[in-house]
């Protein structure tokens, strides 16, 4: 855990434990974080959450279940052949389960409203989330995600090589598979900090108590995924207002799906980034930071 950072463990009415933090004043208007594909909580640069802060916001991040110091899931992960056929086991949850679990982390912490922010598959539980609670979404930003309809948003096949190796044995190996997926991911017009990525992955390998078992709980998250199919047709129930932000150099969600998800949220804006690919680079995150705040405000005001 990073000096400074006072996390909680908590456990929910879904019947998962959840880690999470809070950062900025207790009466700042809330905004909600929801991380990635195997993410922590901390893949949220600390820069943007500082630059959100400072814009008087109080900012919930959290480990989602099967990552960070959250529950892992008692449940064999989907085979390989099941991953890439797209066939979810039977006792598979999904994306509206890993979406009860922030309800019941708002209902915690008492917020009944929030501004909802999420990257990659955290743009897809904000989007459930807004989609199957709209008494709680202020505003929704879906950030390089997709509507799981399978003709949009499919990683490139240099991509799935890399997702199909096995998985890091230790620490050194893990750091490394991290620096080179995100250096992939991100593209060269916005490239990673090898010094952030390094310090992420460090934490991401320390704050867990079996760290080779983060392949198993990335692999139910795909089947949580896939297990949701098709969600267009509840996105198009979304009222909240929503911002989609897309790069269009994106590897692993290609920007069709990005497109797919503003034309089927009503009303939706839709930010493509040139250069941009599937990463918050760190020469992208002062416009995140006015992106984000600038949204939630708008609707606020």
């Amino acid at each position: 855990m990073t000096a400074g950072i006072e996390e909680h463990i908590v456990g929910l009415s879904t019947g998962i434990t959840v880690c999470h933090t809070v950062d900025g004043p207790g009466d700042g208007v809330p905004l909600l974080l929801v991380a990635g594909l195997g993410q922590h909580l901390h893949a949220w640069p600390a820069e943007l959450v500082d630059g959100l802060v400072q814009r008087g916001f109080r900012v919930i991040r959290l480990d989602n279940r099967d990552a960070g110091r959250s529950a892992r899931i008692d449940a064999p992960p989907p085979t390989n052949w099941r991953k890439l056929r797209g066939r979810a086991r039977s006792d598979s949850y999904t994306l509206e389960d890993m979406a009860a679990d922030v309800v019941g982390l708002l209902d915690h912490l008492g917020v009944r409203r929030t501004h909802v922010a999420g990257m990659s598959m955290g743009g897809m539980i904000a989007q459930t989330l807004a989609a199957g609670h709209p008494e709680r979404v202020l505003s929704l930003t879906s950030i390089i995600s997709t509507t799981g309809r399978s003709g949009v948003g499919q990683p490139a096949w240099s991509t799935k090589v890399r997702l199909a190796r096995r998985p890091a044995r230790t620490r050194a190996e893990s750091i490394e598979r991290h620096l080179g997926m995100t250096a992939h991911l991100a593209g060269t017009a916005h490239p990673i900090d090898p010094a952030v990525e390094t310090a992420y992955a460090e934490l991401a390998w320390d704050r867990v108590e079996d760290p080779r078992a983060t392949s198993a709980g990335t692999g139910r998250q795909i089947q949580a995924i896939q297990a949701s199919g098709d969600r267009t047709a509840q996105l198009r129930r979304i009222t909240a207002p929503t911002l989609v932000v897309h790069g269009d150099r994106d590897l692993i969600v290609h920007p069709s799906g990005g497109r797919a998800t503003a034309e089927a949220i009503p009303g939706a804006d839709l930010v493509t980034i040139p250069g941009m690919g599937h990463h918050l680079a760190p020469g992208l995150l002062p416009r995140f930071c006015d992106l984000i705040s600038r949204h939630a405000r708008g609707v606020s005001a």
